[in-house]
């Protein structure tokens, strides 16, 4: 069976607001399964537009991938994210 993907986009406003959202997205993430890959650090826009925070999360397979996305204990995160930033949330199928 495939694994799933959480991969994310964001741009940080406010640095304080979103610590205390990722911290809250990490607690959560463990529930579903979810492994990090990458968690900001380097890149490069090669084409198109990028933004300056990006992540993967693996997960077993796509159902538990979406389930973190749309689950209730995530919903409780990004309240605490309002405000803080902009992101891009998908759920996606591995090979």
């Amino acid at each position: 069976m495939p694994k799933g993907y959480v991969i994310g986009r964001a741009k940080v406003s406010d640095a304080t607001k979103w610590a205390g959202y990722a911290a809250k997205a990490s607690e959560v993430m463990k529930i579903y399964g979810g492994t990090p890959i990458v968690r900001g650090g380097q890149m490069t826009v090669g084409e198109g537009e990028g933004r300056a925070r990006n992540i993967i999360i693996e997960f077993n397979d796509f159902a538990s991938a979406r389930a973190y996305l749309f689950s209730p204990e995530y919903a409780e995160a990004r309240k605490l994210r309002e405000g803080a930033g902009e992101i891009d949330l998908v759920a996606v199928e591995g090979a």
